[in-house]
């Protein structure tokens, strides 16, 4: 008999649409939870005609994203709509949603009237700047969050503009803080019998993550301030990409590291030049240590060459990779961090693996996305609604479905 998943018998409503929130009930969902999916009638999630889309018109981003889920087309502006969703919410555990600024407001669907609904329910709720604060009444998207966490003044070239990360970090990492806030607030309501509201914002995830830009410049009055390092590390050194005879090689040698990496490049009086003698010193000279490094590495017919002695020497390396590149490499392959998933409209693609590894649940769920409103008189029944009842919410479109 088949192990129940972590989350078996967890409903979760999801009002989200595009990336952080559908992170978060993806991510539920690849841990068994229930997930219903409600989309706004007549379109439902924008995101199932956002970047790639086949000649049948559906979208390999939704499918990535909503993989697991059912999918209720509603029009939640309708009151017959809206009563639909109380109904679900009446016994839903979690309830997610990442709508704008004000909307979930003026359709009365704010906390202060969900929880006299359900007292036991979690909300999340996820936004650029948080439901309570100075800024809350502001859109936001990811590159905002990037923007005001300080992530781009972090990133790009020393002489160069503000760049963003090349993913979507935002969306994803706040998608991940909030799957671990309702993680914590169901184990609190199994102590407890109550719910919770969870305020999750995009800035504050990545605000979170500035483990030296904050606390520096207070440490030292401002006498420090960080900078965009580029491609190398203004704090340490050997650190950052090197140009390898066929890519690019990341190399991060800390001070325990150093004497083993001058031993594994063949050059074991670098440990005794006052130049390289200690981090201030490879600092004040790290162009002429890269330069070291470098002419090193090109001396090899192949970066693998490079990447084994450095890690028969315990010295942190890896090539810079680009996504495609990890199809077929054996690491990915071992951990499972490529997916291969079978849709019924795209056919067989890759897509990333779920990143959690449970020893009691070793092997994935095989999860296929919805078409828009697919399970619209399933979850109505569920519910209690008749025939007549659910053809009617049909002809007065407070339903809908399409074809992807």
């Amino acid at each position: 008999m088949e192990k129940g998943r972590i989350l078996e018998g967890i409903t979760v409503v999801d009002m989200t649409q595009y990336l952080a929130g559908p992170t978060v009930t993806r991510m539920m969902a690849e841990m068994g939870a229930d997930i219903i999916k409600i989309e706004q009638a007549p379109g439902g999630d924008p995101s199932r005609n956002y970047a790639i889309i086949n000649e049948v018109g559906r979208s390999g981003y939704f499918v990535q994203q909503n993989r697991g889920k059912k999918s209720l087309c509603l029009d939640f502006d309708h009151p017959d709509g809206k009563n639909i969703l109380l109904k679900l919410l009446e016994t839903a555990d979690v309830f997610v949603e990442n709508y704008g600024p004000g909307v979930m407001e003026r359709r009365g669907l704010h906390w202060d009237v969900i929880k006299e609904i359900n007292p036991k329910l979690i909300m999340a709720s996820i936004s650029g700047f948080g439901r309570e604060s100075s800024m809350s009444d502001r859109p936001a998207f990811d590159m905002i969050a990037q923007a005001f966490s300080g992530t781009m003044f972090m990133t790009g070239d020393p002489d160069g503009p503000p760049m963003p990360v090349g993913q979507s970090i935002a969306d994803v990492m706040t998608g991940v803080h909030a799957v671990t806030a309702i993680g914590y607030s169901l184990f609190h309501r199994e102590r407890t019998g109550k719910g919770q509201f969870v305020d999750i914002a995009m800035v504050d995830s990545l605000f979170h993550s500035q483990e030296l830009a904050v606390q520096g410049p207070s440490l030292t009055g401002m006498k420090w301030k960080p900078k965009r390092s580029g491609h190398r590390s203004r704090i340490n050194s050997p650190l950052g990409a090197f140009k390898g005879p066929e890519g690019w090689i990341v190399i991060q040698c800390m001070e325990a590291q150093w004497p083993r990496f001058v031993e594994a490049i063949g050059q074991p009086e670098l440990l005794t030049d006052k130049r390289f003698a200690d981090l201030m010193g490879r600092m004040k000279n790290r162009e002429e240590l890269n330069l070291i490094i470098e002419k090193w590495m090109q001396g090899f017919e192949n970066d693998e060459q490079i990447l084994t002695i450095l890690a028969d020497a315990r010295v942190p390396s890896g090539p810079v990779l680009a996504p495609y590149d990890a199809i077929g490499h054996p690491y990915f392959e071992s951990r499972g961090a490529i997916r291969e998933v079978q849709d019924p409209l795209l056919g067989t693609f890759n897509i990333p693996g779920d990143p959690l590894r449970f020893s009691d649940f070793p092997e994935p769920l095989d999860l296929v996305a919805p078409t828009l409103g697919q399970h619209n008189k399933k979850i109505l029944e569920s519910l209690g609604f008749t025939n007549e009842e659910i053809s009617q919410f049909d002809e007065n479109a407070v339903i809908m479905s399409g074809d992807t």
